[in-house]
């Protein structure tokens, strides 16, 4: 069979259901094999970012590689946004970019460019990949397609990109081998790190486990919550772990981090013995006085040995892959770990702390008001999906995730413009309601997206809160650049979404006072099956609050505390 065909097989074969691209010449012999097969099916998009991003969104919810095609030149570079996405927050994906003929590449000739659109686009993929090759040949080809898939799975998953050449599309290859993906089979954990972090457990006064998304990238949530309940231990959780326990589990704590619950940061700050999920430790989930953080026993638990005691330094490292560790653990859990003083005391911070009244007195719809209100009218919704900006932390904050629902987010590389796309990914990797939480600014970025949303008629139920500026940088402006606001609000403005979804076909609502919300989120949800878009105001001077203040402990907060001023200049 012809390479192109080979290709359309072997996706078949590895479970894949959605190719998510945008036509392109080089492409083309690609887009024609797949169509033919009719198996998977061909998702065309508007721009190749949105590819990209589709693609992870899908390979989020199903644990399948998301798989994204873009031609050659602008189509490969377009791609490079999504590609860095996955890298960052670990999710397998395989990318496939058409290349010139390999007659006309430049190959060691010391010229910027021999053909049309002729990009090194493995050279600029390298960084952001497990790995990224071009195929020099047709003997070349299955294997490095087959390689691709299982790299992308294998150990601490990932993007891979692969960079085929026209002429060798068209090559006559033996078929894709018949065997079933299979996943290499995880090292068990050093049964005496296990051990000691138990114990640990057992012993501590205030034990703390914190979970970050290395455990969904796993897919060992199911043994994670086997454990919790076994170990009676509260559970806090990063960004990328808010679908890690149901909202209403009684050990689910809350969000730690820059913009975490606040009593779940005060939790954190009182743990003696921390476990560590799955987290990478990052400047957002620690702040910047990693001292602080550090000053309590911590066993952390990583597939990436070079993840662990990078910032936070003094843990106990437990080399392992997280499914194989759970597992284990809830074999050997001691029971009852944590006693019920100590969770009184973290329900006891919650109670004073709520989320709904960081933002008290504010003007309109109250954000983390407006997240649970979203919660109660979307029991339908297999999916919460969020952009970057305020409207994300508000919805880290604050949903209420049944058992079943998950929380898709652009954690390391923090992409405007990701919601959109990733959502249309979930809908149809899962065949069910997916809501998005985007804001105005960040919405802009793949708008074009919304008539893939109405050519599909996706059930997308589109939240966009509207508050007229970038919203996260303008508070960055207002707490450092004396209330300032070039390019936040000054020179931004942003179209009525409501209007735009129109023209595209899509119902939409506009709601601007709390009163208006129960009937607006109902109109939403009126047909679960059907897309539609509903714009909510919300003030331009709301904040994300609570929000680490810099330099200082991760108890420390604002508005109650004030960050270390910035060095800049005058």
């Amino acid at each position: 069979m012809s390479a192109a065909d080979h290709l359309a097989v072997l996706l078949d074969a590895q479970g894949v259901e959605h190719v998510f691209e945008v036509a392109g010449g080089t492409i083309a012999p690609l887009l024609d094999a797949i169509h033919r097969r009719g198996t998977p099916r061909l998702v065309s998009v508007r721009h190749e970012q949105a590819a990209a991003f589709a693609a992870e969104g899908a390979a989020r919810m199903r644990g399948v590689p998301g798989v994204a095609l873009a031609t050659s030149g602008p189509g490969a570079t377009n791609l490079l946004t999504g590609v860095a996405s996955c890298h960052f927050d670990s999710v397998p994906a395989v990318f496939v970019t058409g290349q010139v003929a390999t007659a006309e590449l430049g190959g060691e000739r010391d010229v910027r460019q021999r053909s049309f659109q002729e990009t090194d686009v493995v050279a600029m993929a390298t960084p952001v990949t497990k790995a990224a090759w071009r195929v020099g040949s047709a003997a070349e080809l299955p294997g490095r397609l087959a390689a691709a898939f299982a790299l992308a799975r294998d150990g601490r998953p990932g993007p891979v990109l692969v960079d085929l050449p026209m002429d060798l599309q068209g090559a006559d290859v033996p078929p894709p081998a018949d065997d079933a993906p299979v996943r290499a089979a995880a090292p068990l954990p050093d049964p005496e790190g296990l051990d000691r972090a138990l114990a640990d457990l057992r012993a501590a006064r205030r034990p703390l486990i914190l979970v970050g998304g290395g455990v969904r990238t796993a897919g060992a949530t199911d043994d994670l919550r086997r454990l919790v309940a076994a170990l009676g231990v509260p559970v806090v959780h990063s960004l990328l772990g808010v679908d890690a326990l149901p909202f209403d589990d009684p050990l689910r704590v809350g969000m730690i981090g820059t913009y975490g619950n606040r009593w779940a940061n005060m939790a954190l700050g009182a743990a003696d013995v921390l476990l560590v999920l799955g987290s990478r430790l990052d400047i957002r989930q620690t702040g910047a006085d990693t001292a602080a953080f550090a000053a309590r026993t911590i066993h952390h638990v990583d597939c990436d040995p070079a993840e662990v005691n990078r910032r936070v330094t003094g843990c106990h490292a437990v080399d392992a892959d997280l499914a194989a560790f759970l597992r284990a653990a809830v074999e050997r859990a001691p029971a009852a770990a944590a006693a019920g003083g100590w969770r009184d005391e973290v329900a006891a911070l919650r109670e004073r702390w709520p989320d709904v009244a960081e933002l008290a007195g504010v003007p309109g719809i109250n954000p983390n008001a407006l997240m649970h209100a979203l919660s109660r009218a979307s029991g339908d919704a297999a999916a919460f999906v969020t952009d970057v900006g305020q409207h994300q932390m508000w919805a880290a904050q604050s949903l209420r995730l049944g058992a079943g629902q998950r929380f898709l987010t652009s954690g390391g590389m923090g992409a405007m413009g990701f919601g959109l796309p990733a959502a249309i990914g979930a809908a149809l990797a899962c065949a069910a309601p997916v809501v998005l939480v985007a804001g105005d600014g960040g919405f802009q970025l793949n708008l074009q997206e919304l008539q893939t949303v109405a050519h599909h008629g996706l059930p997308l139920k589109m939240v966009i809160l509207d508050n007229g500026s970038h919203g996260m940088v303008r508070q960055f402006q207002e707490t450092y650049f004396d209330g300032r606001y070039p390019s936040t609000r000054w020179g931004y403005s942003a179209p009525d979404v409501a209007r735009v979804a129109a023209a595209f076909g899509i119902p939409a609502t506009t709601v601007s006072r709390p009163d208006e919300l129960d009937a607006a989120l109902a109109a939403t949800w009126r047909d679960p099956a059907r897309p539609h878009l509903l714009r909510v105001h919300i003030d331009g001077d709301a904040n994300a609050y609570p929000k680490l203040a810099f330099g200082r402990p991760i108890t420390e907060m604002e508005p109650l505390a004030a960050p270390i001023p910035l060095r800049r200049g005058r």
